[in-house]
């Protein structure tokens, strides 16, 4: 499995501070816990480039890493749950928003939702507004290693059914980072909208 050129860039909790590149970007974003951080090492074949916690709410910032020289990865803040106070949240909540609505390279938006669990009312709501705003995404299933394959088809038909009408939605991806399920589809996503910019 190749391993790719990847590195930590900065990390930022204020837009002023986002880095100043136009290399195209991949955000990737989710409820708190929910595996971002090991998906963006899983995709790169690296155990450490971000830093993972079984801690909701350990990534209080936006993440940035130059993959392969070419693109750019960012792990945005987990919303929902966390073990931080409301106005903490707020402030995650604004600084995703700031960056979701207004970094010009933004490429495609991977969304992550926990594929044990039936969709959530606010991981649905984040879709309708992805949709609303015209944003490019894929719904990422992840843990799915936990899962038998009945029941990841039958996760994957509960997501597709709620996103049926949504013409920014590419795909629903079942994903795991333990065993690797999903990561060349995943990667070939990618790296079709990098090519497209």
């Amino acid at each position: 499995m190749k391993i790719y050129n990847a590195e930590f860039i900065l990390g930022s909790t204020k837009p002023e501070h986002f880095p100043k590149t136009t290399m195209p970007e991949i955000a990737f974003s989710g409820r708190s816990n929910v595996g971002k951080s090991s998906l963006i090492n899983s995709i790169v074949h690296r155990k450490n480039l971000a830093k993972i916690s079984g801690t909701p709410g350990k990534t209080k910032q936006i993440n940035f890493f130059f993959v392969e020289n070419m693109w750019v990865f960012a792990d945005l803040p987990g919303f929902g749950y966390a073990s931080v106070s409301k106005s903490e949240r707020e402030l995650w909540l604004k600084l995703n928003m700031d960056y979701l609505n207004n970094r010009e390279n933004l490429k495609l938006i991977c969304s992550l939702v926990d594929g044990r669990h039936e969709p959530m009312e606010k991981d649905l709501a984040y879709f309708e507004w992805l949709e609303n705003n015209n944003k490019k995404f894929i719904i990422v299933m992840t843990k799915c290693d936990k899962l038998s394959k009945k029941m990841i088809e039958t996760r994957k038909s509960e997501f597709e059914f709620f996103v049926q009408n949504c013409t920014n939605c590419v795909e629903v991806l079942p994903y795991s980072s333990i065993t690797d399920l999903g990561r060349n589809s995943l990667f070939a996503i990618i790296d079709k909208f990098i090519k497209k910019s």
